[in-house]
C-alpha cells in the first residue's frame, strides 16, 4: 500500500457559481413566509406608521394657520386650537405605538429565520465529507457562518424597517405635494430622489470590491491566527512566535490598506450625497417663501413643505448607508448559503438499512481507493478479519493505515471493490448505523473546549453520572 502525503488536501475545490443578490433574496424569502401571517401583520404597522408620520406635518400647518393673525381672523392667537393639538400628539403617539408593534411581530420572524439557516447549515457541515474539511480552512469557514447570520437579520431589519418605510413616506409625499402644490414642488424633490438614488447606487457598487477585499483579508487573516493558536506547542517547539507574527501582521497591513481605501471612497459618496439634499431642501424652502410672497402659500404651507422635506431628508440622508450594509449582508448571505450547496460527497443510498451484526466480521475486498484520480493509495487491497481476533496493520507513516480507517468509517467511499460487515457492503447501510456499531480510539487525543465530564460521555449522550464515572474509573482517571 502506497499514500502521498496530505493528498486529501491537496486537491483543488471547484468553483461554485456566484448567486446574483435577488437570487439570495429568493433563497431567503421561503424562512421569513413561514410566519407570513405575520409578517402581513408587520407591513400593516408599518403603513399604518407611516400615514400617522406624514399627519402630523398636516396637523402642524393646521396649528400655524389657526394662529395666524389674517384680516379674516384678526383674534386667532386668543383661540386655543385645543382638537389640533389633541391630534398632533395622538398621531405622534400612534408613529411610534404602530413602530414598536411592527418591530414586536417581526422579531420572532427575523430571529427564527436565522436560527433555522444557522443550524441547517451547521447539519450539512457535519454531513459533509472528510475532504471537505480537510480542503476548508475553519477559521474562514467560521467567520462565514457568523457574518452571513448576521446578513440574513441585518437585511431584514433594514429592508423592512428602513428602506420599505421610507419608500412609503416619499410616495405619501409626492403624492400630497403634486396634488396640493405648485408642480415644481414634486419635481424637485422627485428629481433629487432619482438623482440621489443613481449616485448612491452607481459609487457604492464601485466601491463594493473595497468591501469584499476587506471580508476576504479579515477571514484570511482570522484563518492565520486560529491556526496559529491550534497549534500553539508547535509554535513553541520551533521558537516561530515572531514568525508567526510578522504572518498574522502581513494579512493585518493588507486589510489596513483595503479599509483605509473603503474609508476614501465613503468620505466621496457621503459628501455627494449632502450636496443632493442640500441642495434640494434649499430649492424647495425657496419655492415655498416665494408663494408666501405672492399669497399662494400661507405660512402654514411653508412649514408643512418644509416639515416634510425635514422628514424624508433623515432617513433619505441615511439611505446610502443602508444600501452599502445591505450589498453587504446579500454578499455575507451568499457566503453563507453557498455551503449549502456544497455536495455531500459519501450519503446515504436511497433505501439503505441499519447494518446489521453477526459477529461483525470484516472483509476488505479488492479495494483500490484514491484522494486523487491521478494518485492512488490503496492498490487491490483485500483481507479479512475474524469475528473476535485481533488484527494489526504495520506500515511506515504515510503507507495508508489510516486511510484504512476513513474508508471503514465512510469517511469516504472506495473507488474499486467493497468493505463488508458480516457481507453486507457498507454502502447499502446507513451511516449512523455503521459508526454506532464501531468504537475506535484515536491517534491524537482530542478534547473539546469542555468539562472532562463532558468529554467522557461524548460518545454515549445521556449517559448518567455513575456510568461516567465506572468510565472514569475504568480507565484510570478518576
Amino acid at each position: 500500500m502506497r499514500r502521498y502525503p496530505n493528498s486529501a488536501s491537496s486537491s483543488q475545490a471547484p468553483i461554485k457559481r456566484q448567486r446574483g443578490d435577488w437570487e439570495v433574496v429568493r433563497t431567503l424569502l421561503p424562512y421569513l413566509w413561514t410566519y407570513k401571517w405575520r409578517v402581513m401583520l408587520a407591513l400593516a404597522f408599518l403603513v399604518g406608521a407611516k400615514l400617522a408620520n406624514v399627519g402630523v406635518p398636516l396637523v402642524l400647518k393646521r396649528l400655524v394657520d389657526a394662529m395666524t393673525i389674517t384680516p379674516t381672523h384678526p383674534q386667532a392667537l386668543l383661540v386655543l386650537p385645543l382638537g389640533l393639538l389633541v391630534a398632533y400628539g395622538a398621531l405622534r403617539l400612534a408613529t411610534a405605538l404602530f413602530t414598536e408593534l411592527r418591530e414586536l411581530m417581526f422579531a420572532r420572524v427575523t430571529q427564527r429565520a436565522v436560527r433555522t439557516i444557522a443550524l441547517q447549515v451547521f447539519r450539512h457541515l457535519h454531513a459533509l465529507s472528510l475532504r471537505f474539511h480537510l480542503n476548508r480552512q475553519t477559521g474562514g469557514m467560521t467567520r462565514d457562518i457568523e457574518r452571513g447570520t448576521r446578513g440574513v437579520s441585518t437585511l431584514v431589519s433594514y429592508t423592512l424597517f428602513s428602506i420599505l418605510p421610507t419608500i412609503i413616506e416619499i410616495v405619501l409625499v409626492l403624492a400630497y405635494l403634486s396634488t396640493h402644490y405648485d408642480i415644481w414642488f414634486s419635481l424637485i424633490t422627485a428629481g433629487a430622489l432619482v438623482l440621489y438614488i443613481l449616485f448612491t447606487i452607481t459609487v457604492t457598487e464601485w466601491r463594493t470590491h473595497f468591501r469584499r477585499t476587506m471580508n476576504e483579508l479579515d477571514s484570511h487573516a482570522n484563518t492565520r491566527a486560529i491556526d496559529s493558536l491550534l497549534n500553539y506547542e508547535t509554535v513553541k517547539y520551533f521558537g516561530n512566535e515572531e514568525f508567526e507574527a510578522r504572518r498574522y501582521d502581513e494579512g493585518l497591513q493588507r486589510y489596513e490598506r483595503a479599509a483605509v481605501k473603503s474609508q476614501s471612497s465613503l468620505s466621496l459618496l457621503n459628501t455627494g450625497q449632502s450636496a443632493i439634499i442640500a441642495i434640494a431642501v434649499t430649492l424647495i424652502l425657496w419655492r415655498a417663501i416665494a408663494g408666501v410672497i405672492d399669497g399662494s402659500m400661507t405660512l402654514g404651507d411653508m412649514v408643512l413643505v418644509n416639515a416634510f422635506m425635514i422628514q424624508l431628508y433623515i432617513p433619505l440622508n441615511f439611505l446610502g448607508v443602508l444600501y452599502r450594509e445591505i450589498k453587504q449582508s446579500l454578499a455575507d448571505m451568499e457566503r453563507l448559503f453557498s455551503l449549502l450547496e456544497e455536495n455531500r460527497e459519501v450519503a446515504d443510498r436511497p433505501g439503505a438499512q441499519p447494518l446489521k451484526t453477526q459477529g461483525a466480521e470484516l472483509h476488505f475486498e479488492h479495494v483500490d481507493f484514491s484522494y486523487e484520480r491521478n494518485r492512488q493509495i490503496l492498490f487491490d487491497v483485500d483481507f479479512k478479519v475474524q469475528a473476535g481476533t485481533t488484527t494489526a496493520v504495520v506500515g511506515h507513516s504515510g503507507s495508508g493505515k489510516s486511510t484504512l480507517s476513513r474508508l471503514l468509517y465512510r469517511f469516504y467511499d472506495v473507488d474499486q471493490g467493497a468493505i463488508r460487515i458480516d457481507g453486507q457492503d457498507l454502502r447499502n447501510v446507513t451511516q449512523a448505523s455503521l459508526r454506532q456499531a464501531i468504537g475506535i480510539v484515536p491517534q491524537d487525543t482530542v478534547l473539546f473546549n469542555d468539562t472532562i465530564e463532558y468529554n467522557i460521555a461524548y460518545g454515549k449522550p445521556g449517559a448518567t453520572r455513575e456510568q461516567i464515572v465506572a468510565a472514569a474509573k475504568a480507565a484510570y482517571i478518576h
